[in-house]
């Protein structure tokens, strides 16, 4: 072979090794199975496993009951909700404006004798 081959042959090898270092890798594949969900299948499903706890005469049935009870009550008797938040809420104005109308006394009434005080132990004759 002649010597202009062989050095055509070992560029060509170097080129093909460059290639391959710089090969960028195949996308991995992956097997996606796509599941159905249902939710009103499952919401069925959570509300018979519910009452079939409820259905026991064990302790853990009555605390099904119980919890379930409140639940429910809570739910439809939204007034008594809206009616202690209220209430709250006016106890909490009503003690911001006592706080006030109290600091402002205070202010008023003792801090001039305050500033009188300070002012005349500061002062000396």
């Amino acid at each position: 072979m002649p010597r202009f081959y062989l050095d055509l042959l070992k560029l060509t090898e170097l080129i093909m090794a460059l290639l391959r270092f710089f090969k960028v890798p195949k996308h991995q594949q992956y097997e996606y199975k796509p599941r159905f969900w249902d939710p009103k299948k499952e919401e069925l499903e959570d509300r018979l496993k519910r009452i079939e706890e409820m259905q026991g005469k064990g302790p853990e049935a009555i605390k099904a009951r119980l919890s379930g009870g409140f639940r429910r009550g809570y739910a439809r008797d939204t007034s008594s909700r809206k009616k202690q938040v209220m209430r709250s809420n006016l106890i909490l104005l009503t003690i911001i404006v006592a706080l006030v109308i109290l600091s402002y006394l205070i202010l008023a009434v003792y801090l001039p004798k305050m500033v009188h005080v300070l002012d005349s132990s500061g002062t000396v004759n």
